[in-house]
């Protein structure tokens, strides 16, 4: 199915989105938002852990090539990111990772030799000083340290040469029989909204407690989170802040329902046991069509709003004040899903077709309001809240030769649907994948986003 859950993670300020911007792989997504795409949802692996899989086996350190567009627009998109060093031992490891961005090199070394009366060692000097720019480069350091049986602490610091401040963060994960704790603390934490713009909260902690989803279908989670300082636009030029990310601590709770039925289903690909009819993804083994769904509920309380304790917050700007964020709210979500498979994705072609339509409603208040007073004056600033029309999102993957999967996600806002210019796509991924067969639902996945203008090399382990 597809990612169900999604719709209360991202309800919270720790759900992870896939993104080159930072070598750790991902960023946070904007709580409030309508829900994210489920091909840009991060993988689970830690990047590092990434790097190492993808150049298991090579002789050389694997060169892992990326699209991320940074302010300096002369430095160029382009990417090159390697694992530079690794140590490690049972309970302990430490990664060091680097990224080159070669446009700006290879025009300014250009324009240094064709400007040059003469090859002589002056120019072969002024040459050599383009490739000691610090703006061409970043780095990144990331340790764990695990404590038996169950907790473990990651620590990470990452510095990009054209910017003058570091990133730090810390994250301690402990396992509870049936839930997840978490807390982390970053300066700054990059966040990304539902236009792709990015926004850097200068400190932001969290500490969240989730339950994993029991055989009744209920779940729920409670977080506490602490925004300080105004968030800082990353490649916005206009536009306000989302109330999200504004100074404050809130304390949350959303409970979720989650059940499905399927219409017919063919479990024959589980009893197999020779090596040819094994799937290259076990998540993909079993052809069925079904229906399947979510509902839940969830309360926020702003303890503090972020106001009159520092002097920055006493000259907010009205235009982002955090007055027009409701101290208290309860609302409702859901999403409901049709999903159908062909194929069991065990030979070499025409094994796997699948379509995946999902209709999510990330607020329900918001949605309600919308419709009953949508045609007044009074309620633009409903209208324009990005949850307040349902979306549909499409999934569509296709076998094409082997282990190797097209997939596309795309997003559409219900509203436009009723605009004359048009249907409009408000998001769209697209991706390649190769399932590793040893490793039962692992998979290389190369994935570009248009709106974003992002695209990264990634490996993932038993995900959608």
């Amino acid at each position: 199915m597809a990612k169900l859950k999604t719709s209360i993670d991202s309800s919270f300020w720790d759900f992870n989105v896939a993104s080159p911007q930072l070598h750790e792989g991902w960023v946070k997504s904007v709580p409030g938002d309508p829900f994210p795409l489920d091909g840009s949802v991060a993988s689970r692996v830690l990047r590092p852990r990434q790097l190492s899989v993808i150049g298991n086996g090579l002789p050389l350190p694997v060169i892992v090539p990326s699209l991320s567009p940074t302010s300096p627009k002369d430095l160029g998109s382009f990417c090159l990111q390697s694992l530079l060093l690794k140590l490690a031992n049972p309970r302990w490891w430490l990664t060091m990772t680097g990224q080159f961005r070669p446009r700006k090199l290879i025009a300014d070394v250009k324009n240094e030799i064709s400007n040059a009366e003469e090859f002589d060692l002056s120019t072969v000097k002024d040459v050599a000083k383009h490739f000691i720019n610090k703006s061409l480069y970043s780095f990144g350091l990331t340790s764990q340290f695990a404590f038996p049986p169950s907790t473990s602490l990651l620590l990470a610091i990452e510095g990009h040469g054209e910017k003058e401040r570091l990133r730090s963060k810390v994250m301690v994960f402990h396992k509870l029989p049936d839930h997840d704790l978490t807390l982390e603390a970053a300066w700054p934490q990059l966040f990304v909204d539902h236009k792709g713009k990015y926004w850097d909260v200068p400190e932001s902690l969290s500490v969240d407690l989730s339950s994993l989803v029991s055989e009744s279908g209920l779940r729920y989670h409670i977080g506490m989170h602490k925004n300080s300082v105004n968030p800082q636009a990353m490649n916005a030029t206009n536009g306000n802040p989302p109330l999200s990310l504004l100074p404050g601590l809130c304390a949350k709770v959303a409970v979720s329902y989650e059940k499905i039925k399927y219409f017919w289903r063919d479990k024959g690909a589980a009893e197999q046991e020779n090596e040819e009819a094994l799937p290259y993804d076990v998540r993909l083994k079993e052809p069925h069509a079904a229906v399947s769904g979510i509902i839940g509920s969830t309360f926020a309380s702003w303890i503090w709003n972020g106001r009159s304790l520092s002097s920055i917050d006493s000259r907010e700007d009205p235009e982002v004040s955090t007055s027009k964020r409701s101290r208290h709210n309860a609302d409702l979500f859901g999403s409901v899903c049709y999903s159908f498979q062909h194929g069991k994705f065990t030979k070499k072609y025409g094994d796997l077709t699948r379509v995946d339509a999902r209709l999510d409603i990330s607020s329900a208040s918001a949605f309600a309001k919308k419709i009953l007073n949508g045609s007044s004056s009074s309620t633009a600033y409903v209208s324009e809240q990005p949850s307040a029309s349902p979306r549909l999102n499409l999934i569509f993957q296709q076998q094409v030769a082997g282990p190797v999967v097209f997939r596309a996600d795309s997003r559409i806002a219900l509203e436009s649907f009723a605009r004359k210019n048009g249907v409009s796509v408000e998001d769209f991924i697209c991706s390649l994948s190769y399932s590793l067969k040893d490793l039962e639902s692992g998979k290389i996945v190369a994935w570009y986003s248009p709106k974003r203008k992002e695209g990264m090399v990634e490996f993932r382990m038993y995900e959608f």
